[in-house]
């Protein structure tokens, strides 16, 4: 699509083509989700700046006989979660609550601090007890009857026509919340709306670690260091060898963890990060870093994965310091983490 020019009548079609491996993608990656296998890039970061972040999108996901409102602590404690998995819980929450409001209403999303005690664990046991922070989304919509309520977060579940939705937007929102060590509480009533409240415990760690996730434009050509990709999907290590050669990169290409020590060796101290495959035969991803950093220290090396139980995880949930991009992503993301890795 990028070497097409606007006009080109073959667009469209890659366009469809794009469009269909993305519905793929995120229909798999919910259901990793659900299963508590998505790969949590863990940050110290204030919810109210990610329901802020999100106003302007959460606006365009109602309709306009629908009011969007917030109420928001002003002293909200910090948490530790992913901020993309964050995202995706608010914009599953607030989808649902607009379909639970056909003839229009209000959706209100809130946050505040709350301690967890003991005669709060004993009515809801799954708890333990300590401060959190809590995020609310509600509606004044058409509510649930017992019976639904107490299915909502299966799987495929869903009280919605055939072809308005897979059942597994809050079966999603559901195995995020537990994958990030959080609980969720739903009070709802038939006619009377219905609130989803997200814990999640406050973080130990001190300070706020906002990442702004908007990307500058990509400017092919204006880069200049040398890549070593270590890839062993022939298809996978092409495509890559050709689109970050369109951005100026050098690539040296391995397909397996010992050609990646040999080209290292024959271009010592001209690497400036390697790109590598986890799961490969002989070799693999985890072992070549730690090889590779034994002879340089500073050595920079950002990992892919289609994998969530592979060497570099634990838990689903990343080790501090590893640059991690799970497949399929798309040349933005790759970009992204090589900006990340080289700042």
């Amino acid at each position: 699509m990028k070497e097409l020019d606007p006009g080109n009548q073959l667009r469209e079609d890659f366009v469809e083509i794009k469009e269909a491996a993305e519905r793929c993608t995120v229909l798999v990656r919910q259901l990793m989700a659900f299963s508590r296998k998505q790969v949590l890039e863990m940050k110290i970061l204030n919810l109210n700046e990610v329901i802020v972040n999100m106003e302007k999108m959460l606006k365009r996901s109602v309709r306009e006989d629908i009011k969007l409102a917030n109420s928001l602590a002003p002293d909200l404690g910090m948490v530790k979660a992913d901020i993309g998995q964050l995202e995706q819980i608010l914009i599953n929450l607030v989808v649902n609550a607009r379909d639970a409001l056909p003839a229009g209403g209000k959706i209100t999303l809130e946050t505040s601090n709350v301690l967890v005690d003991d005669e709060f664990v004993r009515d809801y046991p799954f708890f333990k007890p300590g401060p959190y922070v809590m995020m609310a989304v509600s509606d004044t919509g058409t509510g649930m009857d017992p019976e639904t309520k107490a299915r909502i977060f299966e799987p495929f579940f869903t009280t919605k026509e055939i072809g308005r939705g897979t059942g597994l937007g809050l079966a999603t929102v559901y195995g995020i919340v537990k994958q990030s060590g959080g609980s969720i509480l739903v009070e709802s009533e038939p006619g009377k709306g219905s609130t989803f409240k997200i814990y999640l415990p406050v973080a130990k760690e001190k300070g706020a670690h906002w990442i702004d996730q908007k990307q500058a434009p990509l400017e092919l050509g204006n880069r200049h260091e040398t890549i070593l990709l270590v890839e062993d999907e022939k298809s996978v290590r092409r495509v890559l060898d050709r689109m970050l050669g369109k951005f100026g990169y050098h690539v040296l290409q391995a397909e397996s963890g010992e050609e990646a020590l040999e080209l290292y060796e024959a271009n010592h101290g001209k690497i400036d990060l390697i790109i590598t495959d986890v799961i490969m035969s002989g070799i693999n991803g985890k072992v070549l870093a730690e090889t590779l950093k034994k002879k340089r220290k500073d050595l920079k090396v950002i990992f892919m994965s289609g994998y969530t139980g592979d060497a570099i995880v634990q838990q689903g949930v990343l080790d501090p310091g590893i640059l991690f991009v799970q497949k399929p992503f798309t040349f933005e993301a790759i970009i992204a983490k090589i900006d990340e890795a080289l700042k």
